[in-house]
C-alpha cells in the first residue's frame, strides 16, 4: 500500500454524487436508488455523504447498459453483479491454488530425487559396496592421511564401527 496521500486508485471513493451522476450519465436520484437496492455501494465521507470511486462509476454504467440495452430488471442485474463478484473471487482462489500446486510439485520432485539417491546408496551397500569413510572417529583423520593412532591403540580396519558412514 502506498503512503502517498495523493495517489488515487480505481477503488478510492472521491466523487460526490453529482459528479458520479454526470460521469455515469444517470440522475443523482437514480444513484441513490441503486445504493438503496445494493447495486452500487459507494463509500461515505465523514459527514455521511456518498463518495463514488471510478470503479463505482464504471459499475453504474454497466447497470444502465444491462437495464436499457438488455432489458434486464434491477433484481436480475443485482444477481448478475453478485455472480460476477463470486466468479472473480473463484478465479483469484484458482490462481492461488494453481501456484501452490506448482510449488508442491517442485518440492515433490526434489523429494523423489533425494529418495532415489538414498535408495541407490542403500542398494549399493547391500550389494557389498563399502561407503567411503568421511573421517576416522578415533583419530579424527581423513582417509588417505598419515595420522597415526594414539599411543597404545591400533588403527581399526576400514568399514568397522570406528569409521563414519552415510
Amino acid at each position: 500500500m502506498s503512503t502517498n496521500p495523493y495517489e488515487v486508485s480505481d477503488d478510492t471513493p472521491v466523487y460526490v454524487i453529482s459528479v458520479a451522476a454526470e460521469l455515469s450519465g444517470l440522475h443523482p436520484q437514480t444513484l441513490r436508488a441503486y445504493d438503496r437496492l445494493g447495486l452500487v455501494s459507494p463509500g461515505r465521507s465523514a459527514g455521511r455523504g456518498r463518495r463514488y470511486s471510478l470503479r463505482d462509476v464504471v459499475l453504474l454504467r454497466e447497470v444502465q447498459r444491462l437495464s436499457q440495452e438488455e432489458g434486464i430488471n434491477l433484481s436480475g442485474i443485482k444477481q448478475i453483479l453478485e455472480l460476477g463478484v463470486e466468479l472473480e473471487r473463484a478465479r483469484r482462489l484458482l490462481a492461488e491454488m494453481t501456484t501452490e500446486i506448482a510449488q508442491l510439485r517442485a518440492e515433490l520432485e526434489s523429494t523423489r530425487a533425494v529418495a532415489a539417491r538414498l535408495a541407490g546408496l542403500v542398494r549399493n551397500r547391500a550389494a557389498g559396496a563399502q561407503l567411503v569413510p568421511v573421517r576416522n572417529v578415533r583419530t579424527g583423520s581423513r582417509p588417505g592421511t598419515s595420522a597415526s593412532p594414539p599411543a597404545g591403540e591400533q588403527q581399526a580396519a576400514p568399514g568397522t564401527a570406528d569409521t563414519a558412514h552415510l
